[in-house]
């Protein structure tokens, strides 16, 4: 007699897992176009102080980075940079009141006691009085310098620094390294402070406030220095610094190249940018690119390096790029066509009003959270599995409890049956 507990034995076979679909498996963009993106937000952040303008373009790369950030740890930064440019906002408003305001007003707020000063500390001041004025232009001028902090932060959390550093030229390999070194600083810092403040959390222990800052610190530090070091044995053991050896002709052409190529980029950069240097400023930044390219390509047959699957430039990436250059460029037009609009007055002091076009204008940025990659989605944990219900014990000798579940998913475990009589010993 079978147990009421007794369930039929599953089919005999190799068990195969449930496929759980993934959502977004297709090629991730290259890190680059999130690069040029960001830095066509921040070029057009760099043009206006006016805090519409600024809002709505920090709303517009807070929208992508939320609809194409991945699980990475090193994506969870833009969180990071958001309050840092928080705190730079409230540092140049204390500024403003402590220290004073370029901006003369007549609107006088509150007077603080001030401080006197030598003579040679002529031009600065410590207290006196606080005019709206001199506040509204601080204010304009942090969040400038916060939308710029933000543009930053969403290309850290969109591109690989992993990624961006293999996609660099063969001549600035080294380089690179530092760079993308010194960008993952703040990400791993980051996934460190959280990690430390869950651990202390799950021990009953303060993660908040001075003190639990004071106890997570110390932590951190050694984390980041036990990185230092791992990170410098991996990249002695893979020959970093190492060169090919090329004629010295080359070498003198290819530094000359680079250095005169970048010094005519920063100086087109600049006519471009500056309202009197239009005419002189793209001829400029075209033979600087273009002499600084031939440096980089003499530069790479010094390295000895190889690729392993480089990541291609498609379509998707050439949109996202086009977006962020598209923002920057409608952004200096308008910057040079109507400097008003883009740059409201303080003195006298007036509401600012939001412009029709560069407003247009920025919310082509949005045009990576529709053409970009989704990011692949994290596979569910599987269920655990229900504990099983206890098996009453049979009053007859020799029976063993009956698993429900069966031993190690392999059908319940039949009861032991009463061996049969020896012949020896038969009854008489």
């Amino acid at each position: 007699m079978r147990s009421p507990w007794h369930s039929p034995a599953p089919p005999r076979g190799p068990r195969r897992a449930a496929a759980v679909p993934a959502r977004g498996r297709g090629p991730l963009l290259h890190p680059g176009a999130w690069w040029v993106w960001a830095l066509g937000l921040a070029t057009a952040a760099s043009r206006t102080t006016n805090p519409l303008l600024l809002a709505l373009l920090v709303a517009v790369a807070g929208y992508v980075v939320a609809a194409r950030r991945s699980q990475a740890p090193w994506a969870r930064s833009y969180g990071a940079f958001v309050k840092l440019a928080l705190v730079v906002l409230v540092i140049r408003l204390v500024f403003a009141v402590f220290l004073g305001s370029p901006i003369p007003g007549s609107r006088v707020l509150f007077t603080l006691p001030q401080v006197p000063l030598p003579g040679w500390a002529d031009g600065v001041r410590l207290g006196g009085r606080v005019t709206a004025e001199g506040l509204v232009f601080a204010l304009y001028d942090g969040l400038k310098l916060a939308a710029l902090l933000v543009c930053v932060g969403a290309a850290n959390a969109l591109a690989s620094p992993a990624r961006l550093l293999k996609s660099l030229p063969g001549a600035l390999y080294e380089a690179g390294v530092a760079v993308v070194v010194a960008m993952t600083f703040a990400p791993h810092l980051v996934a460190d402070v959280r990690r430390l403040r869950a651990a202390r959390r799950l021990r009953g222990r303060q993660d908040r406030g001075v003190r639990g800052l004071l106890h997570v610190g110390l932590p951190v530090l050694e984390s980041a220095l036990e990185r230092s070091v791992a990170l410098a044995a991996a990249m002695d053991s893979r020959g970093y610094g190492r060169s090919a050896r090329v004629p010295a002709a080359v070498r003198r052409t290819t530094a000359v190249l680079t250095v005169g190529g970048l010094l005519g980029v920063c100086a087109g950069t600049y006519g471009l940018l500056a309202s009197s240097g239009a005419g002189y400023g793209l001829p400029v930044l075209g033979a600087g690119a273009a002499a600084a390219l031939g440096g980089l390509w003499l530069g790479g047959r010094r390295t000895v390096r190889t690729r392993y699957r480089p990541d291609a430039w498609g379509l998707r990436a050439w949109l996202v790029a086009g977006s962020g250059a598209a923002v920057a460029a409608l952004m200096v037009r308008a910057a040079a066509r109507d400097p008003a609009a883009l740059a409201p007055g303080v003195v006298p002091l007036t509401a600012p009003v939001l412009p029709l076009w560069p407003a247009a204008s920025l919310l082509l940025g949005l045009l990576p959270a529709l053409v970009a990659p989704a990011p692949p989605a994290v596979a569910p944990a599987p269920p655990a599995a229900a504990p099983a219900r206890s098996a009453p014990v049979s009053a007859r000798r020799g029976e063993r409890p009956v698993d429900p579940v069966g031993r190690l998913g392999r059908g319940p475990v039949k009861p032991a049956r009463e061996a049969p009589p020896s012949p020896r010993e038969e009854p008489s």
